[in-house]
């Protein structure tokens, strides 16, 4: 459960970077989207594959995310795309935990 939540939350993360860009020309958008993305796909197949390597790398990059998106989201007060980067990434966390005390 753990590997698909960092999986989803990576795959977000790599649609909402080119989102960004596509919308405002954020560079800076696409580029974390896809590296932090990249980033979330590779702990979680490492993580479903039985390396322990995956689950720091989820953890850790998905925490890294949800910090950044609270500081946006106090910035603007909007909840597009900050607030659902939170609230799912929030989600993603607990999954994470989850599926690590299950084992």
């Amino acid at each position: 459960m753990g590997a698909l939540a960092a999986i989803a939350y990576g795959v977000l993360a790599v649609v909402g970077g080119i989102m960004g860009y596509l919308q405002v020309q954020s560079k800076a958008s696409l580029i974390s989207g896809l590296v932090s993305g990249a980033l979330l796909l590779l702990g979680g197949i490492l993580w479903s594959r039985g390396i322990g390597a995956g689950i720091p790398l989820s953890l850790v990059v998905t925490a890294a995310l949800v910090v950044v998106f609270i500081g946006r989201f106090r910035k603007t007060g909007k909840f597009m795309p900050a607030g659902l980067m939170i609230g799912l990434g929030a989600v993603a966390l607990i999954l994470m935990g989850v599926s690590l005390v299950a084992v």
